[in-house]
């Protein structure tokens, strides 16, 4: 058995109300204690706990505060302070963060998961089932970036007006750039829905020239979706919604991936981004 590291987590906390002292924990900031440079953060992707307390909470501003507290940490991996303002100063309050605790990990990765299904999503099993359609694509992607070790080196929620035309309400999951192509990955469930891969289809080809004005690359573009064979109940027209969301997105040159191909995706990426 490998020796156990030594390391001290902080928790991310949601605090609506600070009167009251309601709050929901959010997150964890872990690190080992001789290497501050170690120090890596993991909000939950189930919002289900801060609607209760607070059903007018902004998702997307949390979502996007965990992608600027990463940021923060590759720009500054010696000195978690100004990451620790950023919580603290920026959002009066309703983001706190706790005082730092002792613990023993094996691996940082494996303590990372304990520490979020022990204070931040302990009934895991329960909310399990509650993950479908696109949210739970997402989240298998999420995963196996992560074991591979370059979630946190991918671009997240890109703007796909930056390549289409102002306005464009479409945010791409994530996506980095090997050499001249850009990769971008965005879930799509074809289970009982063919709205996304539709708005999909015809935004592909303006990305694609878009890309190639502004950043002088070729994209790579894959809508990552479930198997064929989870649809539920193998319904005909579930089975022929699936298959004319899948088709549509293949016309207009969109690689479809299924969640059974992300490992070996994120394998690639690893490759690539030289991790």
């Amino acid at each position: 058995m490998s020796e156990r590291r030594q390391c001290e987590f902080s928790l991310v906390r949601y605090v609506p109300d600070p009167v009251k002292n309601e709050f929901v924990n959010i997150g964890v900031l872990l690190r080992e204690e001789t290497r501050p440079e170690s120090t890596v953060v993991r909000f939950t992707k189930d919002w289900a706990r801060v609607r209760c307390v607070d059903p007018d909470a902004d998702v997307e501003m949390l979502e996007a505060l965990e992608i600027e507290v990463r940021q923060k940490l590759l720009e500054s991996r010696s000195d978690v302070k100004p990451m620790m303002e950023i919580l603290e100063d920026s959002f009066s309050n309703l983001v706190q963060i706790t005082e730092p605790k002792a613990c023993l990990a094996e691996t940082v990765p494996a303590e990372l998961d304990q520490l979020m299904q022990l204070y931040v999503e302990p009934k895991k099993r329960e909310s399990k089932a509650r993950w479908s359609g696109r949210q739970a694509i997402a989240r298998n992607m999420r995963i196996q970036f992560e074991r591979a070790g370059v979630w946190d080196l991918l671009q997240k929620r890109i703007a796909a007006s930056r390549y289409t035309r102002p306005g464009d309400p479409l945010k791409i999951d994530c996506g980095y750039r090997p050499n001249g192509v850009i990769r971008m990955f965005h879930a799509v469930s074809l289970d009982g829905d063919s709205e996304l891969s539709k708005g999909l289809a015809f935004s592909a080809p303006l990305l694609r020239a878009g890309v190639a004005r502004m950043e002088g690359a070729e994209l790579e573009f894959a809508a990552v979706v479930e198997p064929i064979a989870e649809i539920r109940g193998e319904n005909e027209d579930r089975i022929a919604q699936y298959e004319f969301g899948r088709d549509t997105m293949q016309d207009a040159g969109i690689l479809v991936v299924t969640t059974n191909d992300l490992p070996r995706y994120a394998e690639a990426a690893r490759i690539a981004l030289r991790v």
